[in-house]
């Protein structure tokens, strides 16, 4: 298999050949419409190829890591270290968006023409209250689980699992030995499926622009220009937490995750960059045991990018129609989004689904979301692309505090260097 760096190559090929197609057509063809379909296809196979490794990947990884973790009090240890940066950072996120909202003001004097306040989108307008919240942790079965991706009710069946496997001892060795080697052979997996990577990129991409075409980037050029603003800012808070945490070793974190940031970024979901992510992550240096437990739990809890495109939004569209929120009523929908965005899969037009719920909740129009929709993929693809950077700076940041990232220079271990390649090749030192 050709080196990491060359799939990267591809994938940035795949991304500029998708704008280049995606325009020519928006341009030439009258009716996109089946071209559009057409992208959708490769686009689709190759996120259910992804949805695919999932499940068994975050099962054996996550089953086996408790599993050698020893005991309980680990995992505890873990979690709550987790959940500490966790809610850290979705203040941080949060807090972002809302003040540069309020700073840049994007939707005041938007200059276009509003839709009709008792318009509706195709949006559900759904919320999920606390109860619902906790009993949706708990899965019915672990097999319809993994047939719908549930990560949170994967990750709790897998955490005991695990805690089980590790308190019978030499009896549950055999199986805990098994799931270790399905792991290993869903990386492996991941490796393959990475190829196709370019071509849904370029056909993810492709299809957005001729469908909505470069045009509606002039209109929302100064509402795109801000958010993108505040998501390279929420990059360089990002760098400098995971500075402050592992040093000179973090310019090397964002090197080693570039290729699932640049996935994510192309197919505007950050599950397809799950699997890679975690390879990446291992091959960084992070502990299997604390990277198989952590990066499931970020893509529930921890989605900086999603959760700042929320206070964003909703703001904006405040903005647009020229309804006044107090700071009282600013602080509450930001608290509420705290909770609302728990959950979030990291999948496109997931943020949408609490966007909607959050200004019912706030007695906003929904028409709002229709100022979005034409360009929410725009949109997604930088708020995917900050939910992988997120977890990885999160993943990292724990397994230092738990001793469990090799020190720099240390080889990958033999058994997961068969899967996955290192970071540098061993006669190319930084």
């Amino acid at each position: 298999m050709a080196s990491n760096n060359k799939l990267t190559w591809w994938i940035l090929a795949g991304l500029v050949l998708g704008v280049v197609v995606g325009t020519t057509l928006n341009y030439t063809v009258s009716d996109t419409a089946p071209w559009v379909s057409g992208f959708g296809v490769v686009t689709t196979t190759f996120l259910r190829l992804i949805k695919m490794i999932i499940g068994p990947l975050v099962f054996a990884t996550l089953a086996v890591g408790i599993a050698k973790m020893g005991d309980l009090g680990t995992v505890g240890r873990v979690g709550i270290k987790s959940l500490a940066w966790f809610m850290g950072a979705s203040l941080v996120s949060l807090g972002l968006g809302l003040v540069l909202v309020n700073l840049l003001q994007p939707g005041v004097n938007l200059g276009i023409e509003l839709p009709d306040i008792s318009a509706r989108s195709d949006i559900a307008v759904t919320g999920l209250s606390f109860a619902e919240f906790v009993t949706r942790l708990v899965p019915t079965s672990i097999a319809d689980a993994m047939a719908r991706n549930e990560i949170l009710q994967i990750v709790v069946f897998s955490v005991f699992f695990g805690v089980a496997a590790s308190a019978v001892g030499e009896k549950g060795k055999v199986l805990v030995d098994a799931l270790e080697g399905l792991s290993y052979v869903m990386l492996k997996v991941t490796m393959i499926v990475m190829w196709a990577a370019p071509f849904a990129v370029f056909a993810a991409v492709a299809a957005a622009i001729a469908k909505s075409g470069l045009g509606v980037l002039a209109v929302y050029g100064k509402f795109m220009g801000q958010f993108y603003l505040g998501i390279a800012i929420l990059w360089f808070l990002l760098f400098l937490a995971a500075l402050a945490v592992l040093g000179k070793r973090a310019p090397r974190l964002f090197r080693a995750v570039r290729e699932p940031t640049l996935l994510a970024f192309a197919t505007a979901s950050s599950e397809a960059a799950y699997p890679k992510t975690l390879a990446q992550l291992e091959k960084f240096g992070c502990s299997n045991r604390v990277a198989s437990f952590v990066l499931p739990l970020g893509y529930s809890f921890n989605l900086d990018g999603s959760m700042m495109y929320c206070t964003f939004a909703v703001m904006f569209i405040a903005q647009a129609y020229g309804i006044d929120l107090t700071l009282g009523q600013q602080l509450a929908m930001l608290l509420v989004l705290m909770v609302t965005s728990k959950g979030i899969a990291g999948v496109p037009r997931a943020s949408l689904v609490v966007i909607a719920a959050t200004l019912a909740q706030f007695n906003l129009p929904e028409a709002g979301l229709l100022l979005l929709l034409g360009i929410d993929h725009f949109l997604d693809m930088a708020r995917s692309a900050t939910n992988v950077i997120g977890n990885s700076v999160a993943t990292a940041a724990v397994s230092r505090w738990e001793g469990q990232l090799r020190p720099e220079g240390e080889p990958v271990p033999e058994d997961l260097a068969h899967v996955i390649e290192p970071v540098h090749s061993p006669d190319h030192r930084p």
